[in-house]
């Protein structure tokens, strides 16, 4: 298993530390697991995961529910996840997984990593969260090698004017407070190609596809070119 490197190039301002979101770690590492098993969300991270292989880097790695569907060509995961309950969890999760994965606490915006030492990268329900999204991907950018993959799987704007609306308005208010920092209202895709990726195929869906359109609803999954 190849340790972390130290950049090459100085990644720029380090982001803020300190994650800690005690209630939501405790309110997400319980829901998340029902909505693996019933709500369909382990289907959708294995099809992200898909035909993953080499260095994998993976941001916001939560409880680590993704480990268990990474491919055999995986060669090492490296993932970080800086809310210290869902660190311990994800840690558990490491322990069974299928590949090699190392764990670190660091925050996205300021990855403790080489320039150009991975194959691929993982985002899945984190960029809504991250404390600052320009940054976080042109972290990613940075690591990735020519022509690597960055996989996303990610909540954000919706296609219609009135949830629009409602998004816009909770994340000014009590979403981000009640929800570990996550908004509803960003725009994944268009971060993504303003960060100097270039899009490859993706899908748009609801989560979940039945019922009430909730202001975390509108999703999509798909994946992009360094």
């Amino acid at each position: 298993m190849t340790p972390p490197r130290t950049p090459s190039t100085p990644p720029g301002p380090a982001a803020p530390s300190g994650v800690h979101h005690p209630l939501f770690a405790r309110f997400y590492a319980r829901c998340s697991v029902s909505a693996d098993i019933r709500g369909g969300l382990g289907a959708l991270r294995a099809e992200l995961l898909s035909g993953l292989s080499g260095r994998v880097i993976e941001i916001g790695a939560g409880n680590g529910l993704n480990f268990a569907h990474y491919p055999p060509d995986v060669t090492e995961v490296v993932a970080l996840e800086p809310e210290s309950r869902l660190r311990r969890l994800a840690r558990e999760a490491a322990l069974r997984a299928p590949v090699p994965v190392t764990l670190l606490p660091d925050t996205a915006e300021a990855l403790p990593l080489e320039d150009a030492s991975f194959d691929a990268a993982v985002a899945s329900l984190v960029l809504c969260t991250v404390r600052n999204l320009p940054q976080t991907l042109a972290e990613l950018h940075r690591v990735l090698r020519p022509g690597a993959e960055l996989r996303f799987f990610e909540h954000g704007l919706a296609d219609t004017p009135g949830l629009a609306r409602v998004q816009r308005g909770l994340d000014r208010t009590v979403w981000p407070l009640l929800f570990g920092g996550c908004h509803t209202s960003r725009a994944p895709l268009a971060a993504i190609e303003a960060a100097g990726f270039t899009l490859g195929p993706y899908r748009s869906f609801d989560v979940p596809e039945k019922g009430p359109r909730l202001p975390s609803s509108p999703c999509v999954l798909g994946s992009a070119r360094r």
